[in-house]
């Protein structure tokens, strides 16, 4: 297939009518973006990327490119997303969501601006946008600008109820994202903030967030499942895990590792993963779900995790960026919303985590870090 740059395409406010000169000015911008255009625009029909360990064991994959083309469509469909469309680039290209912000530009004829993929982004432009893809440490750091972007889609992470409490009172439209480099980024979206009611019509979501934080969260948020985008059929294994045909996006169907609840045929609820399941004296406890509860009292960053125990097998324990605080520990002892099952044996409090390449926390290693300690 032969790649082109679409008509109404501008990187950095530049028009382009040759490949050559398009490659030849991303190299001013980084080896990263010049390094993928080559890649972009060579012959061959596929591009080479590294999973993030979704379906497995990381590992270097090939993508289609008409695949990644069919993608981009996607997403300006769902999003009415067409020419001319003024985006913000302000992820690494060495990732596929930064890859993909490229593709869709090309293929949809955006204008998009490119910025240092920083935990601010937004910080020092004055330009108005309408459409960008961020992390969740990204938006966080950026709620003052916020604004400046009609539409944000967020990835590489889950929305805390903190996170998510404090978006609720700003008009820019917010999405969670469900996707993996398999799938050529998200082949799900789920809305966050800016509607007037649930999903399901029961539960009114109130205008402004309670002292901060919505305790409510859980409830709230869980009512507005990931939607799939067209062309996407779902389905689960018999160990609850989510199965994606998608043939427009993908040459086979894929087998995740993450724990899901189907609503319809297009919709679903995100459990956990089935790797990070903990098995504490034959209860077995998904991280995710207790992390969701833990939300509403931690401010820090913190995760669960199951550590070995002579007699359990594993015990489940708290992990909290930050100084030892009393006050997390009683919160947490007292914390309703946890069975006796879910509150944790031990409470680990360490100076900064360790991050993997896409700021997510690195949770094998940031256990280490307690391990060395004891």
């Amino acid at each position: 297939m032969e790649n082109k740059i679409h008509k109404t395409f501008k990187l950095q406010g530049k028009s382009f009518s040759k490949v050559g000169d398009l490659i030849d000015f991303s190299g001013t911008i980084s080896i990263e973006m010049h390094s993928f255009l080559m890649e972009w625009f060579n012959n061959n029909n596929f591009i080479k990327v590294k999973t993030s360990g979704s379906t497995g064991v990381p590992k270097i994959i090939q993508l289609q490119k008409e695949h990644m083309i069919n993608s981009a469509k996607a997403t300006g469909d769902f999003f009415e997303l067409y020419d001319c469309t003024k985006a913000l680039l302000c992820m690494s290209v060495n990732f596929i969501a930064g890859k993909m912000m490229l593709v869709r530009a090309l293929t949809l004829g955006w204008h998009l601006d490119v910025v240092d993929p920083t935990a601010s982004p937004l910080k020092n432009t004055e330009k108005e946008y309408d459409f960008s893809a961020m992390v969740p440490l990204q938006v966080n750091s950026s709620l003052v600008d916020l604004q400046k972007v009609k539409k944000i889609i967020i990835g590489g992470g889950v929305v805390s109820s903190e996170l998510w409490a404090k978006i609720q009172d700003i008009k820019t439209e917010i999405f969670a994202t469900y996707g993996m480099t398999e799938t050529v980024t998200h082949i799900a979206i789920k809305k966050l903030n800016n509607f007037d009611f649930c999903l399901d019509a029961k539960i009114k979501i109130p205008s402004q967030a309670e002292n901060g934080v919505n305790f409510r969260h859980a409830e709230l948020v869980s009512a507005s499942h990931y939607k799939t985008l067209p062309n996407i059929k779902i389905s689960t294994d018999n160990r609850g895990c989510l199965v994606i045909n998608a043939p427009k996006i993908a040459n086979e169907i894929i087998a995740t590792n993450d724990l899901v609840e189907l609503i319809s045929e297009s919709e679903f609820k995100w459990l956990g993963r089935f790797d990070n399941i903990i098995n504490s004296g034959g209860i077995k406890l998904i991280p995710e779900k207790i992390e969701e509860k833990l939300s509403e009292i931690i401010n820090n960053r913190f995760f669960v995790a199951g550590m070995f125990d002579p007699i359990l097998g594993e015990q489940l324990v708290l992990v909290v960026e930050g100084n030892n605080n009393n006050l997390v520990l009683n919160e947490v002892s007292n914390l309703k919303s946890l069975t006796k099952f879910e509150k944790p044996r031990e409470i680990y409090f360490l100076p900064k985590f360790m991050d993997t390449p896409t700021q997510k926390i690195n949770r094998i290693e940031t256990l280490k870090m307690i391990k060395s300690i004891d």
